[in-house]
């Protein structure tokens, strides 16, 4: 019998200060039987950092894991035209060369311990191509994933190239850069 995904509700207050969108997501997460709790949390701060795109078109997490063909996360527009493309972790350079290919702009969120090998090794392909690369910190990844629970309420506060997260007992904060932009 196979593994079936944990659900996760999120209500989610966002107060974006880089792009001046304030909002409120509820949100219904799949986490797949192989996907770590902190690979869903970075996949989480990755859809809320481009939730003010979702104007007309429909942010969406896709199959994820289950379907190795999509990204994590995509916007369609209402042509169904690929607009966004986001992969999380450490994809190949001919994953990303697809990706940049298919969607109009495309965004790499590598967050783990090996994110740094894996730009060393990759970094020459990837500023070969339109795409862009961002790495939040793993430790503060971390103890993202430590507040984690089936039913969670946040606040997010979207600052530079910060995330101040505010649980209802605790509080935290996740940095990124910017390994490539385009």
């Amino acid at each position: 019998m196979a593994l079936k995904p944990t659900i996760y509700k999120f209500s989610i207050a966002i107060s974006d200060l880089n792009q001046h969108h304030y909002d409120t997501l509820n949100l219904t997460v799949a986490q797949h039987p192989s996907e770590t709790a902190e690979r869903m949390m970075a996949r989480l701060m990755a859809f809320c950092l481009h939730a003010a795109e979702d104007s007309e078109q429909l942010l969406a997490f896709t199959k994820g894991l289950s379907s190795p063909d999509e990204p994590d996360i995509w916007l369609r527009g209402l042509n169904d035209v690929l607009e966004l493309s986001i992969d999380m972790g450490e994809p190949s350079a001919e994953r990303a060369k697809k990706a940049s290919r298919l969607a109009q702009r495309a965004y790499i969120y590598t967050f783990n311990s090996k994110s740094d090998v894996w730009w060393r090794q990759s970094e020459a392909e990837l500023t070969q191509l339109p795409i862009n690369v961002i790495q939040f910190d793993w430790s503060q990844i971390q103890a993202l994933s430590t507040a984690l629970s089936r039913t969670l309420s946040l606040s997010l506060t979207i600052t530079e190239q910060s995330i101040y997260v505010a649980f209802p007992d605790s509080q935290c904060e996740v940095h990124w850069s910017v390994l490539q932009s385009v």
